[in-house]
Formats: structure tokens, sequence, C-alpha cells
């Protein structure tokens, strides 16, 4: 145990004294969670909206009028020409085209059943989903108000062309209710999860190049036939950056709740204890690329290249449920698919022990493996 302190002590004091080492374990990521946080959406705030009105009534300006009212859309332009519409589409001057065709309040008047054409630049087929969903339920709304039906045809230019169901003021009264997220604040979504991926990169990152850092300097080798055992060694190098990303993930926590105004409804004490075993895992795998690579920059590569399939497949960007099957066997073998999903899971939802018991399980046993792997590798290759 001796030797181990001193180790710790030496490891502690060479991290402190490097200030570039100590931006990037705290500075960096708190950064990047407030801005990333802020960016990284697909929530559509504001979309430039086209409007060409062949019918010029009341009740077609108050289409217009809700739209805009609901500051989701913006209208910018107006004109009778399709035309114009279109080439200020291909100019990318324009989100969105909203068509009323002529006779449209006779047509409510008559039939109480009216159509509108609303097209989309699908370049950005989530984007344009997004916006679609926005007017189909605003449109709804006015449908209701007049007690009529209003039909918008939707074509997504860049897309397939689809038509959205029919809505208006039928017999049956829809009313919807979120769960664990009422509001639908998608920062309350994104937060734990891009601060998972900033703790996992930095964790892992620091690791790889800290080892690696000792090979090219040939301390390495000097500590290798000094009677400091492998273990005592590789204990000393995992505990200061385990330590340090644990209490980094603490602050990330307090900036989530204090600035994002996260939710936390469930024990902080199950998620810490989900943390720590968690990094065990992703220090193990800076461990092994160390292993692998002889300079910092080859560690920089292998850990990027590692965590972008890492973070891609982890179901912070993308439901890992909508992934092909062989993709979602990937995602499953990921850990910070599962820790991504215990956070969520009790921080949103409030999970207990029980819960999220699964995950805790499997994120042990790959910490285990993981770090087992990594040291057998270390000891080979330092043999």
């Amino acid at each position: 145990m001796r030797p181990l302190r001193f180790l710790l002590r030496k490891e502690f004091l060479q991290i402190f004294r490097d200030r570039t080492l100590v931006a990037m374990l705290f500075v960096m990521p708190i950064g990047q969670l407030l801005l990333l946080t802020n960016a990284a959406t697909f929530e559509v705030k504001s979309s430039r909206l086209y409007v060409v009105d062949h019918d010029h009534t009341p009740m077609s300006r108050g289409v217009v009028d809700r739209l805009s009212a609901s500051g989701r859309f913006v209208p910018t332009s107006s004109s009778q020409s399709q035309a114009s519409a279109d080439e200020a589409m291909l100019g990318r001057k324009v989100d969105a085209i909203l068509v009323i065709p002529d006779g449209f309040e006779r047509d409510i008047v008559r039939t109480r059943n009216a159509p509108v054409q609303l097209v989309l630049n699908a370049e950005d087929g989530a984007a344009a989903a997004v916006t679609q969903s926005y007017a189909v339920r605003i449109l709804a709304a006015y449908s209701a108000e007049l007690g009529v039906r209003v039909t918008p045809a939707l074509v997504a230019v860049g897309a397939s062309t689809e038509r959205a169901p029919q809505r208006g003021a039928g017999v049956i009264d829809v009313r919807q209710r979120g769960w664990y997220n009422a509001e639908l604040d998608y920062t309350d979504f994104m937060v734990p999860g891009i601060l998972v991926v900033l703790v996992s990169m930095v964790g892992t990152l620091l690791t790889a190049m800290n080892i690696v850092r000792e090979k090219e300097s040939g301390t390495l080798d000097q500590l290798n036939v000094t009677p400091v055992t492998r273990a005592t060694f590789i204990a000393a190098k995992l505990i200061p950056l385990w330590s340090l990303a644990l209490l980094e993930f603490a602050l990330g926590l307090l900036v989530a709740w204090l600035v994002f105004h996260v939710p936390m409804r469930g024990n902080l004490l199950i998620v810490f204890a989900a943390a720590a075993i968690y990094l065990v895992a992703a220090l193990g795998i800076g461990l092994w690329i160390s292993t692998l690579v002889e300079t910092q920059p080859q560690a920089m590569f292998v850990t990027f290249s590692i965590m972008l399939i890492y973070i891609l497949m982890s179901g912070i960007f993308t439901p890992v449920s909508g992934m092909p099957g062989w993709a979602q066997w990937i995602a499953e073998a990921s850990p910070i698919t599962h820790f991504v999903r215990l956070v969520r899971e009790v921080l949103l939802k409030g999970a207990g022990l029980a819960d999220v018991a699964g995950e805790i399980a499997i994120l042990a046993g790959t910490g285990v493996v993981v770090l087992t792997l990594a040291v057998r590798q270390y000891r080979k290759r330092s043999a």
C-alpha cells in the first residue's frame, strides 16, 4: 500500500501541475455541456414561410395568422405566383410554402371541408418532419376552432410525398399528456446524454494519453524494473483519473440542475454508484488503447475512432429501437448506451434501484471484462 500511496501522490501532483490537463478535465467539458445542449437539438425554432394565398378571405388570413402566432412559422414573403415561391425555396430563402387555393372559405361554408397545401424543404428530413408536425397541430387547432375540417396536403421537397391524416372537430376528443417530460423540453432529454459522452471521452482519452506519455518519455521502462508491481502502477494511473472524472460528473449534474433545470426525480446515490462502476469500463478502454499505440497522436486517433461509434450508436441522438437488428446488437454492447439509459431513467422518471438493476449489472460485467482484458494486454506488451 505504501508504494501505491506515493505513486498516487505523484500522479495527482503531475495532473494538477499541467494546466492544459486540468482545463481538459474540468473547463472544457463544462463549456461543451453549456454549448452542445443548446446546439445539439432537433427542435425547429422557426421556419421561414412563403404564403401563396389565392383566396384572400378572412378564413384564409386566419390560417396564416394562426401559423405565425405560434412562433414556429415566420411569413417572410407572399405572392400569387407558385413559380416565385418555388424559386424562393430553390434559393433557400424560405423553408416552407403555404398554398391556400381559391374558394377556401367557400368550401368551408358549403362543405365544411377545405384543403391547404404545405410544401416543405426536406433536404434535412428530421427538420422537415418536425416542421410538419407543428403545422398539422396548428391547423388541427384552427379546424377545431372553426368547427370544420382543414386538410393539409403535405408535399416534402427532396423526399417522398405524403398526406397527413385528416384532423378536425371530430366526435372523439383526444387529449394528450406526456409523462416524465410534460413540457416536452428537449434539454431534459439531451443534457444527461451529453454529460455522459463528455465524461466518457475525457476519462478514456486522458487514461490512454497518460500511459502513452510514460512510454514516450521512457519512464515506463524504468518503472518496470523497479519493485513496484504492474498492478500497483496501473492502479496509481487509473485511480486519480477515476476520482477526477467522478468529480467532473458531479459538477456536470450541478450545472444541469442550476442552468438547464433538469429534474432530479430519482436517487442521486444510484446515479453516482452507477457512474463509479461505469468509469471503470471507460478507463479500462483507455488502458486497452494505450497497449495498442506508441504515441499520443495515435492514442487520440484511436480513442476518437472508437468513441465516435459508441456515441452515434448509444441512443443519445437517435433511438436504438429504430436501428437495424445488427446495429442494435452493437449498441447494446456499448457501456455508454446502458449508462445513458440509466441516467435518464433515474433523473427523468425517478426509477429506483430495482428498475435499473439490469443496467448496473451490465455495466459491472462490462467493467470487469474490459479492465481484465486491458490489464492482461498491458502485461503482455510490457513483458
